[in-house]
């Protein structure tokens, strides 16, 4: 028996759906997106915070986002090229600047949501994992997932 090739008639194609915009251009993963933003039912429309970094060829970007049905809110934002600002002139795209800008935009939010003067950090960096313990008669520390 001859090889036949198979070939795709017009009920493939009628039945044929396109996927979404974004997932055909390669900018979101929507298996990971659905797991980022996808809140306990327990916690009553309280908004889940994921901290977005973006690398580009001569910025970084970090954002701490949340999650509407109209949309995701940016809650607060950094970039890269505003830390001439605060000493630090070279090296606006390396990992040192990615650090620095996502401890900007973390002083930032602190600053907005009125933590920034009830969790001061830590006083000496050694490189280990620190959590943060939350006051007893206070708010909890500020929590955001990392989305890469």
């Amino acid at each position: 028996m001859p090889f036949v090739k198979l070939q795709k008639n017009k009920a493939y194609f009628k039945r044929y759906q396109v996927k979404y915009r974004r997932r055909r251009e390669g900018k979101t993963d929507y298996y990971a997106r659905k797991r980022l933003i996808t809140q306990a039912k327990n916690k009553y429309n309280s908004p889940k915070y994921r901290l977005v970094v973006r690398f580009t060829n001569t910025d970084i970007i970090c954002q701490i986002v949340y999650a509407k049905i109209q949309g995701d809110i940016v809650l607060a934002s950094a970039y890269a090229h505003e830390l001439p600002r605060y000493g630090v002139k070279v090296g606006l795209t390396n990992w040192a600047a990615a650090y620095a800008t996502g401890l900007l935009v973390a002083r930032r939010v602190l600053a907005q949501l009125g933590l920034a003067d009830k969790y001061q950090g830590f006083p000496e960096i050694d490189g280990s994992v620190q959590e943060v313990e939350a006051i007893e008669d206070g708010p909890r520390p500020f929590k955001a997932f990392l989305d890469i």
